[in-house]
Order: C-alpha cells, then structure tokens, then sequence
C-alpha cells in the first residue's frame, strides 16, 4: 500500500496541480490505472495556444529547482512572454510514483509498480498539453539529464509538435558506462535490509542505502576539479565530509527509494534509435526542429564527445558547451556563472527562426 512522504507536499514543492490523464498504458505492457502528472505553469497561454515551451525533469527533481533558477523575467525562460510548462516526469513523487500509488492506483503501489521508459512520459506528457490545454505545438522543449532524454524522445517521436528542442547534458541514447553508474545506483538502495524489496514503511528505514546512494553521486555527480579545487568552500562547508553530509545526504535521504528505482530504469534504457530498430542516425534523422546541444564541460557521465557524437547524426542542430567545474551537478545552477550561460544559449535558440 502507499506510503506517507512529508518531502512530496506543496510544503516542499510550492504550487502544482495534478492533472489526471486517466488509464495510461506503459511501453513494457504495465498499466497506471489513473495516471496523475503534477504540473506547475508559468505565465499565461495565449488566445493562439502557440507561446509554450515545456520544461522536462530529471532524476530525483522536480518542478521546484525550474521555478528557483531557470524560469524568470529576467530569464531566457521568461513567463511574460512564454507559458512555461514543467511537467513532473513518472515516478518522481509528486507524480504518480510508487509511494503514492493509492485509491485506484492501491495495486500497483511500492514493489508492485510498473517499469516505466522515457516514451511513456514524453506520450504522457503530449496527452496532458493536448487534453488540458489544447497545445498542439512548442515553442520549445528543454530538460537536463533525464530531462535530455525526454526531450531527444520529443523530437523523435513527435517532430511536428516541436519547433526548438534543447537537451543539456544529457543523451539521445544512454552509454554502457552510464547503464553501469546507474546500477551502482540501485544497488546501493535494494542492498539495505531496510529495503524489505520495496516493501519498507518508510523512507527512514532505508536511511543507510540512501547514504550510500549520495555517496556514489559524490563521487560522479561532481567533476575531479570540484573535490581538487575544494570548490565545496564556496558553499560555506569546512570539509568534503562536511559537504557531502550536509548537503548529498539530507537531499537525498528525504527521497522514497522505490521512486528513485523507478526513475534509474527508465535513466538507463534511455534510447531513441528503439523506434528505428537500433538504428541511432535514423532516428534522430527524424527531427526536424533547430536545436542547441548543451553538453558541461567537466560532466563525468555525460561527456562532451558523447555529445558530439550525436550531434553528427542530428539534424538541424548545433552545439554550445557549457563551462562549469561542478560537473554533472552544475545543472543545481550553484555556480554563479551557470544560468547565464544557460540563459546566452536557450535565448540564442528561442530569437532562431523555427
């Protein structure tokens, strides 16, 4: 049965709805009875329904972090001129995710959800703008990390509906390395006898798993130059011990472990070319919109040549390389000189005609 998670509340998160897109079946033959996607907008839809962009989340993110640094007046992602669209992906808990599996979805709660793959939250995600608000075409569709993904998976599977597309450190087809990182991940988490296979009462019994998991993201998650230059000073920590407890683990450890699970499959089967038979080059041959590759210099799991790579193979797009010493993890936008280069990029893409 679900389980109470005080993290995944408005308290936390701020405003969102949940928007119900009703019975929803899954790509690997699963079915969410009543699939709820919890949404935050910004700025308002014009009479045309042709000023929206949508943003993409990645693992263990929400809305919340777009709506602290990215979206503003004073931003590329401007809701005075934009109607900004962040969609909360599957199985992130505050959409319907294994902890909050209740009422009609009570059979498929914790252990029992179903796997879930990027294509199904990109083919809930067109439903939702669609169904509730009419949008049959984006300005743009931009997300970081597993937020890439998705939108590598838009511009594939749906290149009519998207005009400009802007993956940032993230790829259309995930890496071996990346599937082995991500099963680190997991195992950290099921490898603590408080997991009871996904069956524990409480993100606290698994305390210890979760650490581990934090862990690990210290040791990826952030560049060598970051722990070098002991860049954690500028956060006001006295140590890398102290960083990674007060800061990884509080972050992490307040997260469910069947959430972040669900989210680490779909992370590691992350790949576009499952609609061309494997064929990578055909299918991102299918994009039609202008994108902007957004690679970060020092990412230690989403490098800049794997970037490249696709971007031989993608039309209409081009590369712009962020510089940023954190890493992976610049995407928090804590270094002061990240959203500006990130604002330089999407604005350059967004004044593009499309």
């Amino acid at each position: 049965m679900a389980i109470e998670n005080p993290y995944y509340t408005h308290e936390f998160h701020g405003d969102y709805d949940l928007v119900s897109i009703g019975e929803f079946a899954l790509e690997e033959g699963g079915v969410i009875p009543d699939l709820n996607l919890a949404v935050a907008t910004f700025g308002t839809l014009n009479e045309a329904r042709d000023n929206a962009i949508l943003v993409t989340t990645w693992y263990s993110g929400t809305h919340q972090i777009f709506r602290d640094v990215y979206i503003g007046p004073d931003r590329a992602l401007n809701p005075e001129r934009y109607f900004i669209v962040v969609i909360n992906q599957i199985g992130n808990g505050l959409s319907t995710s294994p902890h909050n599996a209740a009422g009609v979805n009570a059979k498929i709660a914790m252990s029992r959800f179903p796997h879930v793959r990027i294509g199904d939250d990109v083919r809930a995600q067109e439903q939702l703008l669609r169904e509730h608000f009419g949008i049959e075409t984006l300005q743009l569709v931009v997300g970081g990390s597993m937020g890439a993904q998705q939108t590598y998976e838009w511009m594939v599977r749906f290149p009519g509906k998207v005009r400009r597309a802007a993956p940032i450190a993230g790829t259309a087809q995930n890496t071996p390395h990346d599937f082995l990182y991500t099963k680190a991940l997991i195992e950290a988490i099921t490898s603590d006898p408080g997991f009871k296979d996904g069956e524990y009462s409480s993100n606290a019994d698994v305390v210890d798993g979760l650490k581990r998991h934090a862990g690990i993201w210290a040791v990826m998650g952030f560049s060598t130059e970051f722990w070098k230059q002991e860049l954690w000073r500028a956060l006001e920590f006295e140590s890398k011990e102290a960083f990674i407890e007060g800061f990884l683990e509080p972050y992490f450890t307040q997260m469910d472990p069947n959430d972040l699970l669900c989210m680490a499959w779909k992370w590691q089967r992350g790949d576009v070319a499952r609609h061309t038979g494997g064929d990578l080059e055909a299918a991102l041959g299918r994009n039609t919109a202008v994108a902007r590759i957004i690679p970060i210099n020092e990412d230690m799991f989403f490098p800049v040549r794997d970037h490249e790579a696709e971007l031989e193979l993608t039309p209409h797009a081009t590369i712009r390389v962020i510089d940023d010493l954190l890493g992976h993890l610049a995407l928090f936008g804590v270094s002061p000189t990240y959203i500006g280069q990130v604002d330089s990029y999407l604005q350059e893409l967004l004044d593009t005609d499309a």
